[in-house]
């Protein structure tokens, strides 16, 4: 684990789950954010069964059946990272409200979701220019239809994202720090 930044300072180990749509910058926000706080980081995609890469790398959107599986794992690390006591760093779409309360079953407290929102023509021209990625471009508008926006009550952080990674991860860390206090 790396050893937290000053900029952590304050801020107690919980469990993040950086979600949003393809494209909105999970894995670029929880990086930093892993620089920053020292907590274990997993990149949720890797968890995805064969068969779910697979489906998304030949445009083929997944249904709720094929997520189930994917959800388990991502609950498992969560559950690992809870019992170690620790903070952990996960990136998971958690498009759904029903996926979201798998990740956080009963475990409230510990589990915060960072929603990073991002307008869809910004989405379209970060997807346009992504190399590397399974995920083709042409899934946004059915990851768009089936997100369902933390709800008030989710107590989730919503975070605009359509500027530079770094002013998001110092937006993130601010809403973090915020939290405390309240």
């Amino acid at each position: 684990m790396n050893a937290p930044l000053p900029e952590a300072a304050g801020i107690r180990p919980q469990i993040l789950v950086i979600m949003g749509v393809s494209g909105c910058g999970k894995t670029t926000v929880a990086e930093g954010l892993h620089n920053i706080l020292g907590w274990p980081y997993q990149e949720g995609d890797l968890l995805h069964p064969r068969a779910n890469v697979e489906k998304m790398a030949a445009g083929i959107p997944l249904t709720d059946e094929d997520r189930w599986p994917w959800l388990a794992q991502c609950r498992a690390w969560i559950e690992a990272r809870i019992r170690d006591g620790g903070g952990g760093i996960l990136t998971c779409s958690a498009l759904k409200r029903a996926y979201r309360d798998v990740l956080r079953q009963g475990d409230m407290d510990p589990v915060v979701f960072v929603y990073l929102k991002v307008p869809e023509s910004i989405l379209k021209a970060r997807l346009a220019r992504r190399t590397g990625h399974y995920m083709p471009p042409s899934l946004l508008p059915s990851q768009l239809a089936t997100l369902e926006e933390p709800t008030a009550d989710e107590h989730a952080l919503v975070i605009e994202s359509e500027n530079a990674p770094a002013e998001v991860i110092a937006k993130t860390i601010g809403q973090l720090k915020y939290r405390i206090k309240r």
